[in-house]
């Protein structure tokens, strides 16, 4: 078989809908069979589950083999970061689970490859970049939710101290206090014991979950959503390219072009 017509074949493999199906599949029964491991097996049982593992981890070095041979241009692979991560996730997962020295890696290992779903869904992929591209704007967010926290923990240590210094003793213990108050843990409890002695501390509940738990968190999901649109405008316009298909700023272009010649030729008819 000519070299050409092998490359045609693993590409045909790789691009298979199919075989990415069974990827899927083979990564779901490796996290599954991670989460058996963690339950007392008969040893026959145990045994089953070491040769699956051994299995699965071929499959993964069959697959990684397969996608590089699929590879038009070899040096481009790893040009790719999911390749590389995908690369390393299973040659570190080729350690054995089982030796007494590297038995704790070996399964931890084996657990973070369930994020190879990340590489192979690409719904998944665009997810994760834009959250890591919205990072510096959340940091932002963040900076001002953390001096709004420090604000309110201030404020609270020094009023609430007296009536339950287990919640209320400094300005840590404080803020920890009012993670619990925005993620509505129990927080009615906390705010009628204030209220006990001060009526009106009401208040200063409502305002802290007003700013942290609407404001700012529809702040983060504003801007995550943001970026997560602009992520899906670039995967769009990037798979018309590599398709030939005219994205929607070609085909704006184009009426533009159009209606400029179409211009043209009715001032040049309204002159005769």
């Amino acid at each position: 078989m000519k070299a050409s017509e092998l490359q045609t074949r693993f590409e045909r493999i790789r691009a298979n809908k199919t075989f990415e199906i069974f990827v899927i599949s083979v990564i779901i029964i490796s996290a599954l069979l991670v989460g058996a491991k963690t339950y007392d097996m008969p040893q026959g049982f145990a045994s089953v589950t070491r040769i699956t593992d051994w299995f699965i981890s071929a499959f993964f070095l069959l697959e990684i083999l397969i996608r590089f041979l699929g590879e038009k241009r070899k040096r481009h692979f790893f040009k790719n970061f999911w390749n590389w991560f995908d690369t390393l996730i299973v040659v570190i997962s080729m350690i054995p689970a089982d030796s007494t020295d590297l038995a704790v890696i070996g399964r931890l290992v084996r657990v973070f490859r369930v994020l190879r779903m990340i590489s192979i869904i690409p719904e998944l992929r665009i997810l994760l970049v834009s959250l890591v591209k919205a990072l510096p704007q959340l940091g932002y967010v963040m900076l001002l939710m953390f001096i709004i926290f420090y604000i309110y923990a201030a404020i609270g240590s020094t009023l609430f101290e007296n009536i339950n210094a287990t919640l209320w003793g400094d300005i840590t213990i404080s803020m920890l206090t009012l993670f619990r108050v925005m993620t509505f843990e129990d927080w009615t409890d906390v705010m009628y014991e204030t209220m006990a002695v001060y009526p009106l501390s009401w208040l200063y509940y409502l305002t802290f979950i007003f700013f942290t738990a609407f404001a700012f968190l529809n702040m983060v999901i504003g801007i995550v959503v943001g970026v997560m649109e602009q992520e899906n405008a670039a995967a769009r316009k990037e798979a018309a390219a590599e398709n030939n298909e005219p994205t929607l700023d070609d085909i704006m272009m184009e009426l533009k072009a159009l209606r400029h010649t179409v211009e043209q030729l009715s001032s040049t008819e309204k002159t005769k």
